[in-house]
């Protein structure tokens, strides 16, 4: 059902922007993930947490596009999801764009906890149930040492030079600095240090948070890696050159736009034939998708009237309410309870944490395709359920069997 989990960046990435930025996505996304941490606390209801925190993270999508840094706050009362999410400033807004559909992907692995915090080498996520936005230091700060290689000490003095310079640049220009100095009496051999603070804090508090954050990591040396990861920045420093060239003013916004303009007198002919070519591409694909399809409302109906589609009411008796008792598992895109139907038969569903209910027709015909799929190997999906609060895919339970094998990711 591989349908059901749009990615944000083929939901959102226009083909026409991605046309632009393609000269600027020369660096590196560092989507690699150095630390995840996720809340103690439950979250207080399912059926409200999910969609709120997906409506957060689109929204906060939206703002990545156009500036690496977005927050957004949906719902109210216990069930209010506050999210920010921010790329280190020599990312370039394609990459950035990378790192964010990965830290989107990875971050749902805290649910059922209401909060999460994702540290990658590119970009910072955070998703809790109330505001943090102002805070810049907490319990959960903490430093990440590399431990491949001990370096001199002309090493550790060129580091704590360039660091230094960082902590008290960055305050002035958004929270944002990098640096790199050659290391004294080694040939061909430099320090390389990243710091950025999140742009919801002020200066005294970006100047606060990378003091703190710098004399920790700094205890990392001699060895050749540092990261402190904390409630209010992000520090690196490596002996390799970790760093994209073409941000390295920290302002992803305004270098973008001084590399279309520099770019585009020599791409013009490839620029317009690709577009050319884009929009005959897009001309039939819309004629086909007119003539082969119905509307939402059409499809919608259609599968409420199929014997493949189940009552949310009937789903949510069947496992107790989804039962923290009848939890069987859960993987990077949904949550499985075990349930007993009224007819005694016992059924696996899994709960989506992407609402497909919009995308009817799509969702109708695999649901049509694979539940005919009959094999020795295979749990049987039985149907669906899409006219409740969220997207529910039911399957036959087999104790015997290995579940995870067939419905858990």
């Amino acid at each position: 059902m591989k349908k059901c989990n749009v990615s944000v960046l083929s939901q959102h990435l226009l083909p026409l922007k991605i046309l632009l930025l393609l000269g600027m996505a020369v660096g590196d996304p560092r989507t690699k993930t150095v630390q995840i941490m996720c809340g103690n606390q439950r979250e207080h209801n399912t059926t409200v947490f999910v969609p709120n925190f997906v409506s957060t993270m689109d929204n906060i999508s939206e703002q990545m596009r156009t500036s690496g840094f977005g927050v957004a706050v949906t719902g109210s009362g216990p069930d209010t999801n506050y999210g920010l999410a921010q790329c280190y400033g020599d990312l370039p807004l394609l990459d950035c764009v990378l790192c964010y559909n990965e830290a989107y992907t990875v971050l749902p692995q805290c649910f059922p906890y209401n909060g999460g915090r994702i540290f990658l080498d590119g970009c910072f996520m955070r998703s809790e149930n109330y505001s943090f936005y102002e805070e810049f230091r907490g319990s959960e700060d903490r430093v990440e040492c590399g431990n491949t290689t001990r370096k001199s000490s002309a090493f550790g003095e060129a580091i704590r030079q360039v660091v230094k310079h960082a902590v008290e640049s960055a305050p002035s220009n958004r929270g944002y600095a990098r640096g790199e100095v050659s290391v004294s009496g080694a040939a061909n051999e430099s320090a390389y240090v990243l710091a950025d603070c999140w742009r919801t804090l002020d200066e005294s508090s970006w100047r606060q948070c990378l003091e703190n954050a710098s004399a920790s990591m700094l205890g990392c040396l001699p060895w050749s890696e540092g990261r402190a990861l904390y409630t209010g920045c992000f520090m690196r420093y490596s002996d390799k050159d970790f760093l994209n060239k073409e941000m390295g003013n920290g302002s992803s916004r305004g270098t973008t736009i001084v590399i279309v303009v520099s770019v585009v007198s020599s791409l013009v002919v490839l620029v317009v034939g690709v577009a050319i070519g884009f929009y005959i591409w897009k001309h039939r694909y819309i004629q086909k998708k007119r003539r082969g399809s119905y509307d939402a409302e059409k499809w919608a109906k259609t599968l409420n009237d199929s014997s493949l589609n189940f009552k949310y009411s009937t789903i949510e008796k069947a496992t107790g309410s989804f039962d923290i008792v009848n939890k069987l598992g859960q993987g990077g895109f949904g949550t499985v309870y075990k349930g007993v139907l009224a007819d005694g038969r016992e059924i696996a569903v899994k709960r989506l944490f992407f609402n497909t209910r919009h995308r009817a027709a799509d969702f109708y015909n695999e649901i049509n395709i694979i539940s005919r799929v009959e094999h020795k190997n295979l749990v049987r999906l039985l149907g669906c359920s899409c006219s409740g609060p969220e997207s529910l895919l039911v399957y036959e339970h087999l104790p015997n069997r290995s579940l995870d094998r067939f419905i858990f990711d």
